[in-house]
């Protein structure tokens, strides 16, 4: 940990940036304990900034604090992710849908842009691949012109970030990753050309055969809606 705090708003700030991208990364794996005294020492600031920083992580789900304000990094469940999937196999699509009803001509650029370099994540993606895979993601999104959508699905891909990482712990041979490629070539193609039902099945199809979807299946979740039943 080794970036300078100045560059950001506060202490506290950097702080939080840095948990959290180790906690997604899996510099900090989950049940890893995060002592507050030592990580004030590494991290080069007080201990009152860094709690500020837990307290927001807690909000996020990402750590649980102890009595003695130490945390643990919260440990992958199979209900978080499929609770993860369920929700993105609803607001995914959606979001793929309204891009190609709304998309702009800047939208347009930028999903191309984005596209450009972006290729299916190997089993170990460098950073430069995890960036171009959301940041075509992300680019579908903004042509969605909905903020509320947007902010919600900027929101739960950061939290999906753990469990994409244990997916990638199941290997993929390079005709699935050449299935990637097509499914990001075909949501680009309908939202570009403004079909609005093939985009939004062509992302449903994405989210199936997801890192998260495998990360989910290894964590044993049942991914079946349960029935409901009438008394």
């Amino acid at each position: 940990m080794t970036e300078p705090a100045g560059v950001y708003a506060t202490k506290s700030d950097y702080a939080y940036t840095r948990l959290r991208d180790g906690i997604l990364t899996g510099e900090f794996e989950p049940g890893t304990v995060l002592h507050q005294a030592t990580l004030a020492k590494t991290i080069g600031i007080s201990t009152t900034p860094l709690r500020e920083a837990m307290r927001r992580l807690m909000t996020e789900g990402l750590v649980e604090l102890d009595a003695h304000r130490d945390a643990r990094v919260s440990a992958l469940t199979a209900e978080e992710a499929r609770d993860l999937l369920e929700v993105r196999r609803s607001l995914d699509p959606l979001a793929a849908s309204l891009a190609a009803q709304r998309r702009t001509k800047d939208d347009i650029r930028a999903m191309r842009e984005a596209a450009a370099s972006l290729h299916a994540l190997p089993n170990q993606p460098s950073v430069s691949d995890l960036v171009a895979h959301r940041r075509f993601h992300a680019a579908v999104y903004t042509a969605s012109h909905n903020d509320i959508l947007i902010t919600t699905l900027a929101g739960l891909w950061d939290k999906a970030d753990r469990y994409r990482h244990l997916g990638l712990q199941v290997e993929r041979d390079q005709p699935e990753r050449d299935a990637k490629d097509r499914e990001h070539a075909k949501l680009l193609d309908a939202v570009i050309r403004g079909d609005s039902d093939g985009a939004a099945e062509v992302m449903r199809q994405h989210i199936a055969t997801s890192l998260g979807a495998k990360a989910a299946s290894r964590l044993g979740a049942d991914e079946e809606p349960p029935h409901l039943t009438l008394s």
